[in-house]
């Protein structure tokens, strides 16, 4: 069972592998993925091993050995349906997004309660929120991305969960108050900002 930092390291590592395997690289060694990541080699190998993955000290990694690998990991291997839920200027942006097939996830529909984006065309369908459930039963859908303003984020959310939806990747700028059972991922781009801003001036003085 991994933890949660070492989850995100490990799909760092993923992401980088994938960068690699479009440079057309076929072996990876863990100095490459270090120079990729940040993440020290050491600490790269060891997660590997934690992992049960192996690969060889002078010969390095397989790349398509370890893409495969971490897809079984994180339950890859079947196609995951996602929803996207609100097209405000982040969600307009989240929908064009390219890089969910390269994750093995499939953006299945959208939601909003403007009428008119419902008839405007877009790459997947867009539908009254009232329609969740019947999209997630149909498509087996368990996660949503959530990118509706601050005021009407809470209500939404907890709408999602009492609609089958049990993970949240958040963009609204506020920290979502659900069920123990419902996994909430948020993401603010402003404290991720200052957060940035703060640690270069750390480094200024």
């Amino acid at each position: 069972m991994t933890g949660i930092v070492q989850t995100k390291r490990l799909l760092s590592y993923r992401m980088a592998l994938l960068r690699l395997k479009k440079m057309g690289l076929k072996k990876a060694y863990s100095h490459t993925l270090s120079e990729e990541t940040g993440v020290s080699a050491v600490l790269i190998r060891k997660d590997f091993s934690q992992c049960g993955i192996r690969g060889k000290r002078r010969g390095g990694y397989d790349v398509d050995y370890l893409l495969d690998e971490l897809k079984k990991l994180f339950g890859r291997e079947k196609e995951q349906n996602v929803v996207l839920v609100g097209l405000g200027n982040i969600g307009s942006a989240l929908i064009k997004y390219e890089g969910y097939r390269q994750s093995n996830m499939n953006l299945v529909a959208a939601f909003d309660i403007d009428p008119a984006k419902r008839t405007r065309r877009y790459s997947v369908p867009v539908y009254s929120l009232e329609n969740l459930r019947e999209v997630a039963d149909a498509f087996d859908v368990s996660v949503a991305i959530l990118a509706v303003p601050e005021f009407s984020a809470q209500e939404t959310a907890h709408y999602m969960v009492e609609n089958g939806i049990r993970g949240i990747l958040n963009f609204a700028p506020v920290l979502l108050k659900l069920p123990g059972h419902v996994l909430v991922n948020n993401i603010n781009i402003m404290v991720e900002m200052e957060r940035l801003m703060y640690h270069i001036g750390i480094r200024e003085k």
